[in-house]
C-alpha cells in the first residue's frame, strides 16, 4: 500500500526505519575510528548543498537517511572517534543511547511530578545512587535537606548556582528589586567561561567578578582569594559567591578546597564546585582525594555527558539546600497548580533550573549505570588513567617534547621544546592529518598542546598511534 506523501509515519514504518537507523547507527560505532576525526569541509560548504526552500512535498525516509551519509558525515567532528583527544571526551555508550531513544520516543514534559511522576521519582533516585558512586557527603542526597538535579551542562549549573547564592545573601530581595552592582564573585584565572557568562546573565556585572591568581600548578591561590575578599569588604561590597574547579578546563588544575572552603565558611561565601569532566574519577576511591574539602561546599556539579559514558546532555548539580535553591527560581501561575504540588509532598524539578521544561534525561543515566554497575565504570574510568599516564610518561622521556603541567588524571599538557609557533604549526599540521584531533591552551604565556584520554572505546593502540604520529609530525616540521 503506498504512502500518502506528508503523512504520518505508520508504527509499520517507524519499526522499519527504526530498525535502519539503529544498524546504521552500529556500523557506525564500527567505522568510526577510520573516518577523519576533524571535519574537513569549509565554511559554508553544506549549505550550499542543501536546497533553498523547505521541500512542498514530503520525502521518504530512505532519501532522507542516504542523504545523513552524503551531505551531514562530510562535516561531522567524530567526538566517538576513539582517536579524539581533544577539548574533553564527550563520549557515549549503546544503552546511553538506547535511553535517550526512549525517553525520545515517550515524548515527556517533565517539569512538575503530575506531569510524569515517573520522571521525577527516578531522577531524584538515579541523582542519589550518583552522590554516593562519587562518594559525595549525604548533605547532597534528597533523604535530608539537599538533593541532586540533572541540568543540561555545568554552564547552567553554575549559573543556578549563583543565583541561589545572590538571592541569600541579599534576603531574596534580589528578585524583586534587582541588582544593586555591590555583589561580588570570585573564581580563579583558570575557570571555566561559564562562570562569566554566569555573572553577566545573573545581572552581577563582569566588572564584578574577580578572576585570583592561581600557583605555579594553575590552583586558585587561598591567600589571594582571602585578600580580595577582605579588600572588597572594605570597598562596601558584599562577597557572595566563590567558583572552584576540580579539574580546570586548560590544564586539570585542582584547586585547595579545604583552604578555600574554610574561607567560604568563616566569611558565610557561597562556595559551588565545579568538577564537570574531572569528577567521574571519584568513582574510584583511589582518586576520591580530589573532593577532599567537598564538606564545605554548597553546590557541586560534574557531568555525566563528558566522561562516564552517557550522551549529552546530562549534568548532574547537587545542593546541600533545596529550599534556598527552590525559593530562588519557583514561579508557580494558576496553570501550573495541582494537588500533588501544593501537598508539598513532591519535588518540582521545574523550580530547580531555569527554564521551565524538561526532558526525561534521568533514563540514560539510570540505563548506565546499570548497564556497566560501580565496578564496570571504575574498571573503564581507571584504564583511561592508566593510558594517559602512559602517555606522560612518554613525554617526560622525551628530549624534544616537555610537560607543561602536572597530569593528576587523564588530561596531559605538553609542547615541544622549540616553541610557540612551532606548536602553532605541529598542532594545525596533526590535526589536517584527519588521523588524531587535539586542542590547545595558553598556560604561563605559553602555548601549549592538550591531550585528553577519555573517549569510550579509546585503548592503548590509539594513545601510542597518537604520540607516534606527534613524533613523527614533529620531525617533519624540524627544518
Amino acid at each position: 500500500m503506498s504512502r500518502e506523501p506528508g503523512s504520518h509515519m505508520s508504527p509499520e514504518e517507524f519499526r522499519k526505519w527504526g530498525h535502519a537507523v539503529v544498524d546504521w547507527l552500529a556500523e557506525y560505532q564500527q567505522r568510526v575510528e577510520t573516518l577523519p576525526v576533524l571535519s574537513q569541509v569549509k565554511p559554508g560548504e553544506l549549505r550550499k548543498a542543501l536546497p533553498p526552500s523547505p521541500p512542498r512535498q514530503g520525502e521518504s525516509f530512505d532519501t532522507m537517511l542516504a542523504d545523513v551519509e552524503r551531505l551531514i558525515m562530510p562535516g561531522i567532528t567524530h567526538w566517538q572517534s576513539p582517536n579524539f583527544f581533544a577539548f574533553f571526551p564527550s563520549n557515549n555508550s549503546g544503552p546511553s543511547i538506547l535511553g535517550e531513544l526512549l525517553s525520545a520516543g515517550l515524548g515527556v514534559q517533565g517539569m512538575l511530578w503530575a506531569t510524569s511522576p515517573a520522571c521525577t521519582e527516578l531522577e531524584t533516585h538515579v541523582l542519589d545512587w550518583t552522590a554516593e558512586l562519587l562518594g559525595l557527603p549525604e548533605k547532597f542526597q534528597s533523604k535530608g535537606t539537599g538533593g541532586g538535579v540533572i541540568q543540561d551542562t555545568a554552564s547552567s549549573a553554575v549559573l543556578c548556582a549563583l543565583l541561589a547564592a545572590r538571592e541569600k545573601a541579599t534576603g531574596f530581595q534580589t528578585n524583586d528589586l534587582g541588582c544593586d552592582r555591590k555583589l561580588t564573585v570570585y573564581t580563579s584565572t583558570q575557570a571555566h567561561s561559564s562562570v562569566e557568562k554566569a555573572v553577566k546573565v545573573a545581572g552581577l556585572g563582569k566588572r564584578n567578578l574577580r578572576l585570583i591568581e592561581t600557583d605555579q600548578n594553575y590552583a586558585m591561590r587561598p591567600a589571594a582569594l582571602a585578600e580580595q575578599i577582605t579588600h572588597d569588604r572594605a570597598a562596601g561590597l558584599t562577597p557572595i559567591f566563590v567558583c572552584a574547579s576540580i579539574g580546570s578546563t586548560s590544564s586539570n588544575a585542582i584547586d585547595p578546597l579545604p583552604e578555600i572552603g574554610a574561607i567560604c565558611r568563616k566569611e558565610q561565601i557561597w562556595l559551588h564546585v565545579d568538577a564537570a569532566m574531572s569528577g567521574t574519577a571519584a568513582v574510584c576511591p583511589e582518586f576520591r582525594h580530589i573532593h577532599k574539602g567537598i564538606e564545605f561546599a554548597d553546590s557541586y556539579a560534574f557531568n555525566p555527558h563528558k566522561w562516564m559514558f552517557t550522551n549529552f546532555d546530562c549534568d548532574c548539580f547537587f545542593v546541600a539546600d533545596r529550599a534556598t535553591l527552590i525559593k530562588t527560581l519557583s514561579v508557580l501561575p494558576e496553570y501550573l497548580r495541582n494537588q500533588a504540588t501544593e501537598s508539598g509532598a513532591v519535588l518540582d524539578y521545574r523550580d530547580w533550573q531555569v527554564q521551565l521544561g524538561r526532558r526525561f534525561r534521568a533514563l540514560k543515566l539510570w540505563f548506565v549505570l546499570r548497564h556497566y554497575g560501580v565496578e564496570g565504570l571504575q574498571r573503564h574510568i581507571r584504564r583511561h588513567i592508566e593510558l594517559a599516564q602512559e602517555f606522560s610518561g612518554w613525554v617526560r622521556a622525551s628530549k624534544d617534547f616537555e610537560l607543561a603541567a602536572p597530569a593528576p588524571l587523564n588530561l596531559i599538557c605538553f609542547a615541544h621544546r622549540a616553541g610557540d609557533e612551532f606548536n602553532r604549526r605541529l598542532l594545525e599540521r596533526l590535526n589536517k592529518s584527519g588521523r588524531i584531533y587535539l586542542t590547545h591552551t595558553v598556560l604561563g604565556g605559553r602555548y601549549v598542546l592538550r591531550l585528553c584520554v577519555g573517549q569510550t572505546n579509546t585503548e592503548l593502540r590509539h594513545v601510542q598511534g597518537a604520540w607516534d604520529l606527534i613524533q613523527q609530525t614533529a620531525k617533519d616540521l624540524v627544518p
